[in-house]
């Protein structure tokens, strides 16, 4: 309804990371198999998490949490791009976009508070490990799980709704891979101060606030981490800590490249660059993150290919 009220565009060309045809094959064959590697990897890191009782922690549930919302980000963006890369006419639907639009904003905020999750469940386990148990239960942690999805889909779909109530009456070729909030506001023949507002204030606000619960967990867990004597402990407190924090600086840094800025041709040009980075990069170095830099996730694939092979 509030597309026929609104709009007379009834599809959006996608131009894409290239107008050059002969990158076109060269650029799928790259991005197919990121696309596979990271499928796989979240698969993999999602079943091994579930089929090893060792991995049945606060830490590690929040972990499959996070690479289900990986594997998703990625499905929602790969598979469209990579028929473009084949087609002529790279267009997609008024409805497909708005879906795009939706689950990308979606799993965007859910993967700011599940790394926000993770960062709390590190305090509790270095700073309060008396009270780990009950303060980190499965219930908490299912609560803390169901509260970033929540909200997550909430305001993804406040944004699609502002966004839907923009009309567009041509040109309809967005200058990017997906359907993103600044070349979409750039289309748009109606005012988008309230739609750029709630942009950045989204934007803006649930980066700030995730962040903040981040690094004020991390004073604290730092703080305790130099207080133990022991130089081993130390070593082990910290390595509990690595992945996580390189995960964050990826996901983070990225992030604030790309939407604290408004939207303009070069801002777009730029921003298609540093997407590249926090929708394949991010979902695909997470999985490899967690496995290489984790004993415990280590010891668990050692165990399911010793298994697999004595099984034979």
């Amino acid at each position: 309804m509030l597309q026929r009220n609104h709009t007379v565009v009834t599809e959006f060309i996608l131009l894409g990371l290239t107008d050059r045809a002969e990158l076109q094959p060269v650029l799928f064959v790259v991005f197919l198999v990121i696309y596979l590697v990271t499928v796989v990897g979240n698969m993999c890191m999602i079943l091994l998490i579930r089929s090893d009782s060792k991995l049945h922690t606060p830490m590690y549930f929040f972990l499959s949490h996070l690479s289900f919302v990986d594997l998703c980000y990625a499905t929602n963006v790969t598979p469209q791009m990579l028929v473009n890369f084949l087609s002529k006419r790279k267009t997609i639907s008024f409805a497909g976009c708005a879906i795009q639009f939706h689950f990308f904003i979606a799993l965007v905020i859910t993967e700011y508070y599940m790394l926000a999750s993770m960062a709390y469940d590190r305090y509790m386990a270095i700073c309060k490990p008396l009270l780990y148990g009950s303060k980190m239960s499965s219930c908490v942690c299912l609560s803390l799980v169901a509260a970033a999805y929540t909200y997550g889909f909430a305001n993804g779909l406040v944004q699609t709704i502002l966004m839907l109530r923009l009309s567009f009456c041509g040109p309809n070729e967005i200058n990017h891979f997906y359907c993103s909030d600044p070349p979409l506001l750039v289309l748009a023949c109606a005012d988008t101060y309230v739609k750029e507002t709630a942009m950045f204030v989204v934007a803006g606000s649930n980066l700030t606030c995730s962040l903040t619960i981040i690094l004020i967990s991390y004073i604290f867990i730092f703080t305790a981490i130099l207080r133990i004597r022991s130089a081993e402990g130390r070593r082990k407190a910290f390595s509990t800590c690595g992945s996580h924090l390189t995960a964050v600086t990826i996901f983070y840094g990225t992030l604030f490249c790309m939407h604290l800025r408004p939207p303009s041709e070069s801002s777009i040009e730029q921003g298609k660059i540093v997407a590249v980075f926090y929708v394949f990069v991010s979902p695909l170095l997470n999985p490899l993150i967690y496995s290489l830099r984790n004993k415990d996730v280590k010891t668990a694939v050692r165990k399911v290919i010793q298994n697999k092979l004595f099984a034979k």
